[in-house]
């Protein structure tokens, strides 16, 4: 008989999850506690951008013309329970108020709610990002408070969906790992997951706290590399020597790489920043607090690139104060292709120069509605020519396309100025100052 899947909580992750195991061809039932979003979902719409998902969920949510109907919600843990064989935890796991930790009340609502109504043997799967040992102490509770007692088993299977490219993350995943303590869990998802499987993706089966650590360990080190050619940035414009050309020249070097070693502003959204934080919070309570201290540097460097691109702009503007100076940001989200504007360094360093007396206008192709709630005191334009109408400077803070598509002479006729900062070292240099640009990135020579 095939499996059937439930998916608890519908945000980006789970949302995601639910569309994609429907595609493999389960059928699944989501769940989540917001009405709205429930609703939403049946609807066949997402509540954030994410190229493909739409399209989707839309292929197979019951009730929508033509779909294939396997893929359902609801708000009953009963009906979820009943329902399912393998349960995928998909809850969020934010950073605490005021500290580095991980607020794990979200997953453990969710266990606690589940729990009493699984009355015949099921694998609940984790995929959220979860300090290491969350997993011993779900697997605890779960055989405590179910009545199927220890039937009711736990797996940990991490996600590593990268925005912009979540739908093919899950589809084709570039590794699936599972950390299980039974042969029977190990088939069970190898089951789940046959068809990637058949199609190349690597399984790896491990422990609970390493499957735990793999998440926070891959996003440590491509923290790592970002902050790595953003300290080389920093060397470079004391030395006057280029980034762009530093980076070419040691991705070339197998062991090294060329990704992530773009020199900008920095990393933001809801993953890296807050994953590295609760990674240096768990590794103090287990004591290990020293073999991560290099993370607080990691954190320090990217921080600093904010401010820097701030400084800059000052320089830019001839090195007093904003009052009265147009500033015109391309770039409200962490990253192209998302709506994520979640610790977004574009608007950070837009609300630091705002508060400092400039008259600030952002554009951005989809982050403006989730900008605005955050930063209702910035200005905002519909397109790129409105944005940097009458500016004195322009800076490019996120890599849409569109911006690296972008005409510099037909921009150079709305400015006051044609002065462009690239703060993600991703437009050309020589195009813009051929159309009578003065061009400035971090890390480059000015000429």
């Amino acid at each position: 008989m095939a499996l059937k899947i439930t998916v608890i909580g519908t945000g980006y992750l789970g949302a995601t999850h639910a569309a994609a195991m429907a595609e493999l061809g389960y059928e699944v039932l989501g769940l989540d506690i917001v009405p709205e979003k429930i609703e939403m979902l049946q609807r066949g719409e997402v509540p954030m951008y994410e190229p493909g998902l739409e399209e989707l969920l839309r292929k197979h949510v019951a009730g929508i013309e033509g779909s294939t109907g396997r893929l359902r919600f609801t708000m009953d843990w009963a009906e979820v329970a009943e329902f399912g064989d393998v349960h995928f935890m998909c809850t969020n796991t934010p950073q605490k108020h005021g500290e580095y930790a991980c607020d794990m009340s979200y997953v453990d609502r969710a266990f606690e709610l589940l729990a009493p109504h699984l009355t015949r043997p099921a694998l609940v799967v984790g995929k959220s990002t979860v300090p290491v040992g969350s997993a011993d102490r779900l697997a605890a509770y779960l055989a405590a408070h179910a009545p199927v007692g220890e039937d009711a088993e736990l797996a940990w299977n991490p996600e590593f969906l990268r925005e912009g490219f979540a739908v093919q993350d899950t589809l084709h995943p570039d590794r699936i790992v599972v950390g299980v303590r039974s042969e029977r869990a190990e088939k069970l998802l190898r089951e789940v997951y046959a068809t990637p499987v058949a199609a190349g993706s690597p399984f790896v089966v491990t422990d609970f706290p390493t499957a735990e650590l793999v998440k926070t360990a891959a996003n440590s080190f491509l923290a790592t590399k970002i902050s790595f050619i953003n300290a080389m940035a920093e060397v470079c414009e004391a030395a006057d020597g280029d980034v762009v050309k530093l980076a070419e020249a040691i991705g070339h070097d197998e062991r090294i790489g060329k990704k992530f070693l773009r020199a900008g502003i920095g990393f933001g959204g809801g993953c890296l920043p807050k994953d590295i934080r609760a990674f240096m919070a768990r590794a103090g309570e287990l004591g290990a607090d020293q073999a991560l201290t290099f993370l607080r540097e990691i954190d320090s460097i990217n921080m600093r690139r904010r401010g820097q691109m701030v400084e800059m702009t000052r320089e830019a503007l001839g090195g007093g104060s904003f009052l009265g100076k147009r500033v015109a940001v391309l770039g409200a989200t962490f990253k192209p292709d998302s709506d994520d504007v979640r610790d977004s360094p574009a608007l950070n360093v837009a609300g630091q120069i705002h508060l400092q007396g400039g008259q600030v206008t952002v554009y951005d192709p989809k982050g403006m509605p989730n900008a605005l709630r955050l930063f209702p005191t910035l200005g905002y334009a519909d397109t790129a020519v409105e944005a940097v109408r009458g500016a004195d400077v322009v800076l490019h803070l996120t890599e849409w396309r569109e911006f690296r598509e972008l005409d510099p002479a037909t921009l150079g006729e709305a400015v006051r100025a044609r002065v462009v900062l690239d703060g993600r070292n991703a437009l050309d240099p020589a195009l813009w100052r051929k159309a009578g640009w003065t061009f400035r990135a971090m890390g480059r020579p000015t000429a």
